[in-house]
């Protein structure tokens, strides 16, 4: 895993979504909290999983007041139990709160990702299958989000439309079937780009081999239909699962012998895990 080091680009994007939640200020904070208030607080877990995003919820702090000091107790990518202490926080008050629901919904966020995904990863341990993310995330959140797969034991698939080509369905139809839409790619595309394909019977499989697509994404398909395409193809190409794969039973696709298995569910709809931040009294 490759550590999520800030940068500009993050401090952006940090400034951006606290200015969507200050507006034109935290009128609660200002009207009941002195300014001269100084608190100590812990951030506690009140779930079980993944913890993903601390340097996230660190630098939301530091940029709205260098006085805060934040001390973590726990390390990114470790697993967190019911009431365990995760950060030591310092600082004032007012700016504490100002910075709390950000900090919180990034951290819990990026965790549910991570907490998510490790459970799938660990559905398919012992086998030779990768679980990997697809571009089905909140928009603004993608390179976090993806991260948070990495933190969680998965892969990325391509991060935009320019990161690879991937023919679905829409560009078959528009294109005027596989072989003229994988024939189009290849003239069209420079020569290391991998062309994948997506499939959804046995059909297509063939047309695809034969158009010398470099990966196949098996589409909804059973397991027996999984197992016969993997087996049929025999290597020519990557083959991928896809398809509602969060409600499916991970291990037996796995064992279907296809390379890797797509879930949209680990970024577009997973459950945050549930953080708080309590001030000490």
């Amino acid at each position: 895993m490759t550590p999520l080091k800030m940068n500009r680009f993050i401090d952006a994007f940090l400034w951006q979504v606290l200015q969507e939640d200050i507006g034109q200020g935290d009128i609660t904070t200002v009207t009941t909290v002195p300014e001269d208030c100084w608190v100590n607080a812990h951030l506690l877990a009140k779930d079980e999983g993944v913890l993903c995003g601390l340097p996230v919820f660190k630098q939301v702090f530091y940029l709205l007041d260098e006085s805060i000091d934040v001390k973590l107790l726990a390390e990114e990518g470790s697993s967190v139990k019911v009431g365990q202490i995760i950060a030591e926080l310092q600082g004032p008050a007012r700016s504490l709160l100002t910075g709390e629901r950000v900090a919180l919904n990034l951290l819990q966020r990026l965790s549910g990702v991570a907490t998510a995904t490790k459970v799938a990863v660990s559905q398919i341990e012992g086998t030779s299958c990768k679980i990997i993310d697809t571009r089905k995330t909140t928009p603004g959140l993608r390179f976090l989000e993806k991260y948070a797969v990495r933190v969680g034991g998965g892969f990325n698939h391509r991060f935009n439309l320019a990161d690879g080509i991937l023919i679905k369905d829409n560009h078959i139809r528009a294109a005027g079937g596989i072989t003229a839409a994988v024939t189009s790619a290849r003239t069209n595309s420079p020569h290391t780009m991998k062309i994948e394909i997506e499939v959804e019977n046995f059909e297509q499989v063939q047309e695809a081999l034969d158009s010398g697509a470099d990966i196949l994404l098996l589409d909804n398909m059973s397991l027996d239909q999984m197992t016969e395409a993997v087996n049929w193809i025999s290597g020519r190409a990557l083959t991928e699962a896809s398809g509602n794969m969060g409600r499916k039973d991970l291990k037996a696709v796995a064992q279907t012998g296809v390379d890797l298995i797509s879930i949209g569910a680990l970024t577009h709809s997973v459950k945050a895990l549930d953080l708080s931040l309590k001030f000490l009294y």
